[in-house]
């Protein structure tokens, strides 16, 4: 009965590392060669408008892809606006009041849209749009795998217990990555995206007041004059994530790490006498080490669990299903 059992299990893991592999082998870096030859230059040049009227767009559109992909898949389902049959996953408490840039990818679908409608599915726009964002900011290029389709549905639940929060601890980051089947590798190279972007004082405040270890005095006393120590009191107060360089994709995160000034908790964790400290200490040596690593790990993330082939549709409008 044993050994019955555990044929099961590895046929049963078999069956999924099929379709898993079978979904994400039908993206390719031509899938709208033909049917959408304008596709690339139509979202980079809506995005390059949105990240010059504001920089800061450019990680907002990074971290939405990032936040689509951890909740079943990347799929779209976080530009889901709620319907009276369920709620999206905008509300999600790791997006309420943070996740933002949708009505920059509703921009970039119309202009998408005039060119080629009803071709190129929301999904894929986050996707090409978080690459961009990258590229603008002097961060590494790369060709993004497409022919994803978008879902018709949305999970706030999902939202809520799959993407890490920003009080994680070390072990939480790697079970969470580990569980969309990202490494430690990809874990931390993923979270140098935190190279640019911006931080609520609500994110960070317990960090800055109340730990001692790890946490570079002056840092904090800075960080401080921004954030005050009681809750309700300049919540909402934005702090670069990478005080040097706020708006260039560079490895300065990781010699912040080294040096003791992660903003948030689930930064400084990553460099913090654990199993990722050698990790950072390479990135923070070797940007080119980084990069590379960064474009692997950006290519896996949209490699999770894709609807391709007849599942999901092409939305027309990313807020809502056809």
């Amino acid at each position: 009965m044993a050994s019955l059992k555990i044929n099961a299990n590895i046929v049963l893991f078999l069956l999924v590392s099929l379709l898993v592999g079978s979904s994400s082998a039908q993206l390719s870096t031509n899938f709208y060669s033909k049917s959408c030859p304008k596709l690339y230059q139509t979202v980079k040049s809506t995005v390059q408008s949105a990240i010059k009227k504001e920089t800061r767009m450019g990680a907002s559109l990074l971290r939405l892809f990032f936040h689509d992909c951890f909740v079943n898949g990347c799929d779209g389902s976080l530009l889901l606006d709620d319907t009276s049959s369920f709620t999206g996953e905008k509300r999600a408490a790791p997006n309420v009041n943070s996740a933002r840039g949708f009505e920059v990818i509703d921009n970039i679908k119309s202009a998408v849209e005039k060119v080629c409608p009803g071709v190129v599915s929301c999904a894929d726009v986050l996707a090409i749009s978080a690459r961009d964002s990258v590229v603008i900011l002097g961060g590494p290029n790369w060709n993004v795998k497409l022919g994803r389709r978008d879902a018709r549905t949305a999970s706030q639940g999902a939202a809520n217990s799959s993407i890490p929060s920003p009080t994680s601890n070390l072990n939480r980051l790697i079970s969470s990555f580990s569980a969309v089947g990202l490494s430690t590798k990809d874990m931390v190279a993923l979270s140098g995206a935190h190279t640019i972007g911006q931080a609520r004082c609500t994110t960070f405040r317990a960090r800055i007041y109340n730990e001692t270890n790890n946490l570079d005095t002056s840092f904090a006393k800075t960080i401080q004059s921004n954030c005050p120590r009681n809750s309700g009191s300049g919540d909402n107060n934005l702090v670069p994530l990478d005080l040097q360089t706020p708006t260039k994709f560079n490895n300065n995160y990781f010699k912040n790490l080294v040096n003791k000034k992660g903003l948030l908790h689930s930064d400084q964790q990553l460099f913090n006498s654990g199993s990722a400290d050698s990790i950072v200490t390479s990135y923070s040596n070797n940007p080119s080490s980084f990069s590379s690593d960064f474009v692997t790990a950006m290519i896996k993330m949209g490699d999770i669990r894709p609807l391709t082939g007849s599942n999901g549709e092409i939305r027309k409008n990313c807020r809502r299903r056809n």
